[in-house]
């Protein structure tokens, strides 16, 4: 029976630099269980799929990637999706088995289906995170999504309310801009794009008026960050 995990397995990989970028050694997914050491950890709290409402995962069903290491690597033909609950891409190996990384800094990006996820820096309350991220647009400046979900546990029935059990909710994406290697940042106001482009500030400005950009429509922020980049 497949289970729900909230804590990672853990595998063991080289950390290496995040940001060069050069050609691609090209390897199969046989090769990255039998290159990289992997190790499996406790679980800390097993539900089965049955006890729980919703889903945790960007795409239920495991989808064949590749995924693009910071060592050059790249692995193709991979067994991937992505749970958001956990901020995690996971991998099946051959026998079936789960493994996330729990050193993700070692991926540069995975590409599976029509989505591209990167591991980027973002800023959040003030201090510099990671996380993965969905390529929504790429250059000088970035666009990415970051889908969201979050867990209720289950309710006990109460006097006027009936039992719930446990489940994933769908909560809607936040949108994050890039400039070149400085961190994502949240986009929730048009105040936040104005501060953002501090280059080109009067002709971000005068675009963002003249389109009546809407930031919580993905394809005005696009139009945003392709207008930017193109200057």
């Amino acid at each position: 029976m497949r289970v729900f995990v909230y804590l990672p397995l853990l595998m063991l990989l080289l950390n290496v630099n995040l940001y060069a970028q050069t050609t691609y050694e090209i390897l199969q997914a046989v090769d990255f269980f039998s290159i990289n050491k992997l190790e499996r950890g406790d679980w800390k709290r097993v539900l089965t799929e049955t006890d729980i409402e919703g889903s945790p995962y960007l795409n239920d069903e495991f989808k064949e990637g590749t995924v693009f290491m910071t060592s050059k690597t790249k692995f193709v033909e991979m067994p991937l999706r992505y749970n958001i609950f956990n901020d995690q891409v996971e991998f099946r190996s051959d026998d079936g088995s789960l493994m996330v990384l729990s050193v993700p800094e070692v991926i540069e990006k995975v590409e599976f289906g029509e989505t591209t996820l990167e591991y980027s820096v973002y800023s959040q309350l003030n201090k510099v995170r990671r996380g993965f991220f969905v390529v929504l647009e790429k250059g000088e400046a970035s666009l990415y999504s970051r889908p969201r979900v979050t867990f209720e546990d289950a309710r006990k029935p109460g006097a006027y309310s009936e039992a719930k059990p446990p489940r994933f909710i769908k909560r809607p994406d936040e949108y994050y801009i890039r400039i070149g290697k400085e961190p994502a940042e949240l986009i929730s106001k048009k105040k936040d794009i104005e501060e953002l482009f501090t280059e080109h500030e009067k002709e971000m400005q005068e675009f963002i008026r003249k389109n009546k950009i809407n930031i919580n429509r993905p394809e005005d922020l696009i139009k945003v960050v392709q207008f930017y980049n193109s200057l």
